[in-house]
Order: C-alpha cells, then structure tokens, then sequence
C-alpha cells in the first residue's frame, strides 16, 4: 500500500515551505479558488511521476523569482527527494541517486481525478493510452523495456522515411511489428482484468439498468491480426511507398485508443455530463483493480464538489473509503462532505498556506 507519510513541499508554484503530515486515508483541503488547491494535486502528483499533468513548461510549476523546485516527502519508509531546474534533475531515494522517472511511479502508484487532467471518456486518444499504459505498467513493470524500444524503432522509422532513406527501413519494421504485438498483448489482457474487475457497486455513479463498456482499438487497420507478428510485418512492407509519401508511420500501438459506450451508444453521442460521470467510473475501476491485485495506489481528486452531485460524491467517498487507500481531496467547502473526522484529517489553503483545521 502506498502512503505518504510526510511531505515537504519547498518551493512549488504559490506553495512555498509547506510541511504535512498526511493521514494513512483521507486528506480534505477546502479552499477557496486561486488559492493552492489544485496547486497541491500537481505538487503530489510531480513527486510521483516527475511532470505535470498541466504544463509542460518547467517555468509554470517554478515560483516566481525562484530557480528552482523541491518536494521531500517519506513514502513507504522511503527518504525521496525530488529537485528540478531547467537544467538539472534530481530524484534521489534514501540520498541515493535514481535515473529513471519509472521508480518513482512504481514507488508511488497515483490516479488522479481533476478537470485539469481532462476526462477519459470523450477525450484524446493521447489522453485515454496515458491512462491504459498507466494500468499496464503496474501491473507488468517489464512493460516499459517494451514501451521504450518500441519508440526508438518508430522514431528511427520516422526519421528514415522523412529523409527518403529506405535502406534500413526494413530492420526496423520487423522490430516494430515484434514490439507492438506484445504492446499490443499487453494492453488488451489489461482491459480484460479491468473488465473482469467487481465493479457492480460502482454503478451507482450511472443508473443500475445502464451498461457501460469499453473496448480497446489497437491502432492497426481492422484487416491486420496486431496479435500476430507475421501479420503486422506484411502489412507495413505492403504499404511502404504510403508510408514514405506521408513520411511517417500512421498505423501501430502509437494510434491506440479506447471506445467507450453506455447502453451501446457511442461516447461521441452522450452529454458531457455522462462522459464525466464514465470517466470517473472507469478511473475508480482502475483503482478498485489494482487494489485486487494488492497495488494500492494513492489517490488525488481535484475540486470534487464542481464534478458530482451530493448523493454521487457520499457514495464515492464511502466506497473509497472502504478500499482503504490514501486519498487526496480538494473541495471549495461550500457543502459538507461525508468525513469522518476519526479517519480523515481536514486542512484549508489561503494563498499557498496549509492549515490543518
């Protein structure tokens, strides 16, 4: 189970020498807007993957003046201290110096639910593979060997064909018709587990007779076998002089996607309330999962109160509450939420200042 079990938040946007202790389960921040809510959703959510799910830019997430970030935290027993500039990383676990971003999301397996983080269900397909290759990942970890080998050989692809230099193009087609079938295996046992998952109580988000379902589109043309090597490889050597005239590769895992439905019909066709409501399903279907599997993430949900309705949070709350995983809340406080102040404790942010209440 992933807890965090202090943090020290230095310097991060209007967040400056800000010092917690978390509860082992729930953590409510209320606050007004513009005042550090989702502030601290980003911080909590950069110490465990290194980025930020809201820029790009290391400047936006920097304070003013300042040349640099830094959380400390103790997670699981773990000393992590994470320190970025614009020039310079540093992740270190018990002082010692880690490279990749990769033992951090390990160590800290985190879902966040926020508007800013954008909803799955009616969202890009860049967003909806963010989502599915984070599953993917905690549950198979090797995964990621795959993930990066598989981006070399299509950025190689991509290079020799914007350059009209065919001559190695073959080797690395045959790579990425190996790669993407167990990119491709992967991904389509994660949705399986998913759909395997107990998640019938859940329904109480959407209406009980509603049948919501999700399924996994591989990026490949409907008449290429993605499970099938042989199959893929035909296909790209096929369809070489197409991909030379667009100069890059416009088939393959890189494409993937997930559809979603309620009673048959099409995400594209339901109300953007409804796909807010999926989305949430899906992400705590997610969580309910690894939970299963004995992986309990850490959970981050943003402004709570302006995504659900009263009855809808109540129920949210509780059934997270059961799963007995850390939980991150920011609310603006206008209606009581269901906490129980015995197993939860309670803070409010004014101007980047953390109180507990």
């Amino acid at each position: 189970m992933a807890i965090i079990e202090k943090i020290h938040i230095l310097r991060f946007r209007n967040l400056d020498n800000q010092y917690l202790e978390p509860h082992k389960n729930i953590n409510l921040f209320i606050g007004g807007n513009g005042q550090g809510k989702t502030n601290l959703i980003e911080a909590l959510y950069y110490l465990g993957h290194n980025r930020s799910f809201k820029s790009k830019n290391i400047k936006d997430v920097v304070p003013f003046e300042k040349k640099f970030l830094q959380i400390d935290a103790v997670v699981n027993g773990v000393r992590v201290l994470l320190k970025k500039s614009k020039n310079n990383n540093t992740i270190l676990f018990n002082q010692q110096r880690v490279s990749s971003n990769s033992k951090l999301t390990h160590l800290m397996p985190i879902q966040i639910i926020s508007p800013d983080r954008g909803f799955v269900v009616g969202g890009t397909p860049k967003l909806k593979r963010s989502y599915l290759d984070w599953g993917v990942f905690h549950i198979n970890p090797s995964i990621l060997k795959t993930y990066k080998s598989y981006n070399k050989a299509l950025k190689n692809i991509n290079a020799l064909l914007t350059n009209n230099n065919t001559k190695q193009l073959d080797h690395w087609l045959a790579q990425v018709a190996k790669l993407s079938v167990e990119i491709s295996s992967a991904r389509a046992d994660y949705i399986q587990k998913l759909k395997k998952t107990h998640f019938v109580p859940l329904k109480e988000l959407i209406k009980q007779n509603h049948k919501f379902d999700f399924l996994l589109q591989s990026g490949w043309t409907k008449d290429t076998n993605h499970f099938d090597q042989e199959s893929i490889y035909k296909y790209l050597v096929k369809n070489r002089d197409s991909f030379a005239r667009i100069k890059h590769l416009n088939y393959g895992p890189h494409r993937a996607t997930i559809d979603y439905y309620l009673n048959n019909q099409n995400e594209q066709h339901l109300s953007r309330g409804e796909q807010k409501k999926l989305s949430m399903l899906f992400w705590i279907i997610q969580v309910l999962m690894l939970v299963e599997l004995n992986i309990k993430p850490i959970v981050l949900i943003d402004d709570v109160s302006s995504e659900l309705d009263q009855e809808k949070i109540n129920f949210l709350l509780g059934f997270l509450i059961k799963l007995e995983v850390q939980i991150f809340i920011t609310d603006i406080g206008n209606k009581p939420l269901p906490v129980d102040k015995k197993k939860a404790t309670i803070y409010e942010i004014v101007k980047g200042a953390i109180v507990k209440i």
